[in-house]
């Protein structure tokens, strides 16, 4: 696994041992930044369920000012501060071990809003609704900010929401799906 564009380019990130992540690959990130980017002039992210940590970490290569990253697995917190460690991203990460729901309203009694916000839970294991409804009622979405959502082709998404247009839905292969919001 490496971050394949940006500051970091080519540099290797540690992925999470095990069956209970499953690394994003790079024709998928590339995707997701050829939507939302590819490059940014700063920012914040916010990486939930984030594993290896490897989707925010491209974000800040591609030139995100700020990330926290979140995953409630002890082994994920180990290897994202690892990969923050080995890249000296101390000062612009900070790094959670909580539920995902738990860090979202964390983020929202610090006043923190973001630019881009990353779903990426085990798959068929959350509502993805009820995050999108949740960010929304919290305001941590800053106004012409993303989420982006991986999923299991299996698993549909909103086409529709009151505050997000989708700027892409599609599968890549037959197990992975994307679905990109854009707040409107």
């Amino acid at each position: 696994m490496r971050v394949i564009s940006g500051v970091y380019k080519g540099r290797q990130l540690k992925a999470v041992s095990g069956n209970s992540t499953r690394p994003t690959t790079d024709k998928v990130k590339e995707a997701l930044f050829q939507v939302i980017g590819p490059y940014f002039q700063g920012g914040a992210v916010m990486d939930l369920f984030a594993g290896s940590g490897s989707l925010g970490i491209e974000a800040l290569s591609r030139g995100m000012d700020r990330a926290i990253f979140v995953d409630k697995h002890p082994k994920a917190i180990h290897i994202i501060n690892a990969n923050v460690g080995a890249l000296k991203l101390g000062e612009q990460t900070e790094v959670f071990k909580t539920e995902a729901f738990r860090a979202l309203h964390a983020a929202a009694k610090r006043g923190l809003q973001f630019d881009l916000i990353l779903l990426d839970p085990p798959y068929k294991t959350v509502d993805y609704e009820t995050y999108l409804n949740e960010i929304v009622q919290l305001r941590l979405l800053k106004k012409g900010g993303f989420i982006y959502c991986e999923h299991d082709v299996s698993e549909n998404l909103p086409k529709h929401h009151a505050y997000f247009s989708v700027m892409k839905q599609t599968n890549y292969g037959e197990t992975i799906g994307i679905t990109i919001y854009k707040k409107m």
